[in-house]
């Protein structure tokens, strides 16, 4: 029967290439066949996406590839926020519990 994914069967490259030629993104491709973009690009191409293979000029033409950056498809950008609501509320609860923080806050301009 093969290789499972959450007790799926792992799918396989004519089904991959089949979403890609309907026009779906490897990113709609991972989250239809329940695994990662990265894994649905290696299982249409052969090529991991992480760049750790070298990429020829002969495997740029398989169906699938992409021209370049494929690494998002394995390490997609992380978002670092500059605050955070429930930071925010935690630092509050621990101020309004501690007297000398209490007075901390008071001397402190907004």
């Amino acid at each position: 029967m093969g290789e499972t994914a959450r007790g799926w069967a792992m799918p396989g490259k004519r089904r991959v290439l089949r979403l890609l030629a309907q026009g779906e993104s490897y990113e709609r491709i991972s989250r239809v066949l329940g695994i990662p973009p990265g894994r649905a690009y290696l299982i249409a191409t052969g090529v991991p996406a992480d760049g750790g293979d070298t990429v020829t000029h002969e495997r740029r033409r398989r169906p699938g590839m992409l021209p370049s950056h494929t690494q998002r498809l394995v390490n997609p950008r992380e978002f670092n926020p500059t605050s955070h609501d429930d930071v925010e509320r935690w630092i509050h609860r621990r101020v309004l519990a501690d007297a000398q923080m209490r007075a901390a806050g008071e001397g402190r301009a907004r």
